[in-house]
């Protein structure tokens, strides 16, 4: 498939398949998946980035036994609204990838991800060394969150 919108990317996904939402890092990349109906993201792996073929490799044999239709790519967009050198090299891991699998994919605003995953964990006292753990899947959970709960306003004729 392709990059496309959200609700492309949700229209197009196989029955009895989920999404991911990952958040690329450029050490790792957190993952987190969504539940059958589409309506709440949990947080999954981290994984330990080396170079592309071997993550991507690592990426899709895991989001294939996981049964993933089809992935939500955090795109980190300045506060201003532009596109610096981390979103060009998102987009660039993505368009790699396509080549890769028949997966679609969707770019999400992840402005402030990282923030908001931290502070869940910081609430939830979890200790700094097992924050640093959890931090990447933790946002990845914020950006897959937050477009389920847009894909929900959609279906609902909601358009806030």
């Amino acid at each position: 498939m392709s990059v496309m919108s959200l609700q492309e990317l949700a229209e197009s996904l196989p029955e009895g398949m989920v999404l991911a939402g990952l958040d690329l890092g450029t050490k790792t990349i957190g993952i987190a998946l969504s539940d059958l109906g589409l309506s709440l993201a949990t947080p999954r792996d981290v994984l330990r980035r080396t170079r592309f073929t071997k993550d991507a490799d690592k990426l899709l044999e895991m989001l294939e036994a996981e049964r993933v239709g089809g992935c939500v790519i955090g795109l980190p967009v300045n506060m201003d609204g532009t596109q610096g050198p981390r979103a060009q090299a998102t987009k660039a891991f993505v368009r790699n990838l396509e080549a890769m699998t028949d997966m679609g994919f969707a770019f999400w605003d992840e402005r402030l991800s990282t923030v908001a995953a931290e502070r869940a964990l910081l609430e939830m006292d979890v200790s700094r060394k097992k924050r640093a753990q959890r931090i990447d899947a933790a946002a990845a959970a914020f950006i897959l969150q937050g477009a389920l709960d847009r894909l929900s306003s959609l279906s609902t004729g909601n358009s806030e």
